[in-house]
């Protein structure tokens, strides 16, 4: 990983010098240290996290990568800085035990067995001091390396675009796309959770969320017997007691706040009948996340009335199997710290 983004992309290794209470686990059978071929000599090393999270700092347009993570206190000291992102990056025992045999040979040193492998890789992993198991849920990004080959693996990463500048600071559309997704974490509706956020000039006038209307049972409580009964999707939507996120938005804001040049962001397309009340409100733009099964004939009514409309993406992060031909949001910590 660390070879990735230094040859790939020309970041700066930073090494953080190993003290007596880290655990060395990365030896073979002899105790001898296996040289891991990274190429972190060629960068600068520190003695302390400080001096590292100060170095980096000063120079912070720099594109810098570091694998010296050894416990919380160095995350936390590094995710103090908003250029700083953790990645963490995993693959199956036996898979990692024959990467390092791989080495030991290369070293032209004897490798420990399977056992005692998994019994150094339980001390690292899960040390009540200086253990990397609980940093993964820290990580933005956890990227499963089951690649059996380096050029896989390479192309696999330049698929993700670890450099993608939006993982830093968010653009508009992720950041709007972001509340709207998290508003429809409070639906209520046992159907589909969707989220809206109504935009003007880069300010929110309101949200939405898809559930049973004010004072009428919720729909997980049964609230909406169409959604809680069966039948695929679009069928008796007649008898629909759940309000949509977009016209709850709408309802929120009222039309004489809407206005002209409001935005629509939602993470699911809007159906028909919202597309029709979209366009009678006067909204300019509408940016959607994941298809609806009726995206054609809701193009079609904001193409015939000049609404803008258009699909958008975030940056992948999350869990990451980088054996798939497409990367989608699904041991060592590496962090990366691009300016």
């Amino acid at each position: 990983m660390q070879d990735y983004l230094i040859q790939a992309h020309q970041f700066i290794p930073l090494t953080l010098l190993r003290t007596s209470s880290i655990p060395t686990v990365e030896k073979s059978a002899s105790e001898a240290h296996v040289p891991n071929g990274e190429l972190s000599n060629n960068g600068s090393q520190f003695t302390s996290v400080s001096d590292l999270v100060e170095y980096a700092t000063k120079d912070w347009q720099e594109n810098f990568v570091t694998i010296s993570i050894y416990d919380d206190t160095i995350v936390d000291a590094l995710s103090r800085r908003p250029f700083f992102i953790l990645l963490h990056v995993d693959a199956p025992i036996s898979i990692r035990w024959q990467r390092f045999k791989d080495r030991c040979a290369t070293a032209s040193l004897t490798p420990p067995t399977l056992e005692q492998f998994v019994l150094r890789d339980d001390a690292h992993q899960y040390d009540s001091q200086t253990g990397l198991a609980a940093l993964a849920h820290r990580a933005q990004i956890k990227l499963l390396n089951s690649t059996t080959s380096l050029e896989k693996l390479w192309s696999a990463l330049k698929t993700l675009n670890l450099t993608d500048p939006d993982r830093m600071r968010p653009t508009w559309d992720h950041y709007f796309m972001t509340l709207a997704s998290l508003a429809a974490r409070r639906s209520n509706c046992m159907r589909r959770q969707v989220g809206c956020v109504l935009v003007r000039e880069k300010r929110v006038m309101s949200t939405g969320y898809n559930g049973t209307p004010r004072n009428v049972t919720n729909c997980n409580d049964g609230g909406c017997p169409r959604c809680n009964g069966g039948g695929g999707g679009g069928a008796a939507l007649s008898t629909c007691l759940c309000i949509h996120a977009e016209e709850n938005a709408l309802l929120e804001a009222g039309r004489d706040r809407v206005g002209g040049g409001a935005v629509l962001y939602c993470n699911t397309c809007p159906c028909l009948t919202c597309s029709i009340k979209i366009v009678q409100v006067g909204i300019t733009e509408v940016v959607y996340s994941q298809s609806y099964y009726m995206d054609v004939e809701a193009a079609h009514i904001f193409r015939e009335a000049g609404v803008k409309l258009r699909q958008f993406s975030p940056p992948k992060e999350g869990l990451v199997n980088l054996c798939n031909d497409k990367p989608v949001p699904s041991h060592g910590s590496a962090s990366v710290l691009p300016g």
